[in-house]
């Protein structure tokens, strides 16, 4: 087993479902949940880390809810990763009226709204100090959220990406279902395929694979976890790459 280790990690991608900015309410955002949140990320900076962020967009919009009215896929996806844009503009605000500079750059262009992503504009904001929203997916339908964060952390050269959801990390079996579910503390990409645990969507995982990006998976949902997630190896899943040969 490949335990994680804290002290390699110095620059870190975080990724974010919208369903978690609404809170329980299901759509929009809850003020609690934002005001918590980014006092974490703020907290994680002051500690000397480098956080570029990438949110999904369901919290304002979720294209496969429409799929039985038969709408076109292209349209549906652009409205999602416009929701994207939503929420990086609206965290973004917080972050710097909290004095914390954020930007916000995004695959679909937006001139009037954000500057368009280029890896070396987020490049320089990053080595400037400050927090960089990714948004607008990557650009182009058909490709997830998870894609796109992936994506951004291996041109960016990212140590690992932290991927927050409602769980504590990964699970033998549903938890919910089987009591007799084991926790994960660490499992190599080839065992996440073996044993279907579904860290993400095939495209997503297979680019980290072929990248070796590390994952981490972890319950952004207590607080403190955000930073304990970057921080100690008892926190989350940690997925890795193999050994090389």
């Amino acid at each position: 087993m490949v335990a994680y280790q804290p002290e390699k990690i110095h620059r870190i991608m975080l990724k974010l479902s919208g369903e978690y900015l609404a809170g329980e309410k299901g759509y929009g955002f809850d003020d609690d949940i934002i005001d918590v949140l980014t006092d974490e990320i703020i907290e994680l900076k002051k500690l000397g880390f480098s956080i570029a962020i990438v949110l999904g967009g369901g919290n304002i919009f979720r294209g496969g809810t429409w799929k039985n009215k038969k709408l076109d896929r292209v349209v549906l996806d652009n409205i999602g990763m416009m929701a994207t844009i939503q929420n990086a503009l609206y965290l973004a605000e917080i972050l710097n009226k909290k004095n914390f500079p954020a930007e916000v750059y995004s695959a679909l262009s937006m001139d009037k709204v954000t500057d368009f992503y280029t890896p070396q504009r987020a490049q320089k904001a990053l080595q400037e100090g400050k927090i960089c929203f990714l948004c607008g997916g990557t650009g182009n339908p058909y490709f997830t959220t998870d894609t796109a964060a992936i994506l951004r952390a291996v041109e960016l050269e990212l140590d690992v990406v932290l991927k927050g959801t409602k769980v504590d990390g990964l699970y033998s079996a549903d938890p919910k279902k089987d009591p007799n579910a084991e926790f994960i503390v660490s499992a190599s990409y080839a065992e996440c395929l073996q044993r279907q645990l579904g860290v993400m969507d095939m495209t997503a995982f297979s680019l980290a694979q072929d990248h070796r990006i590390p994952i981490k998976v972890f319950n952004i949902g207590k607080r403190g976890n955000l930073k304990d997630a970057v921080l100690r190896a008892d926190i989350g899943t940690f997925i890795h790459p193999e050994a090389r040969q």
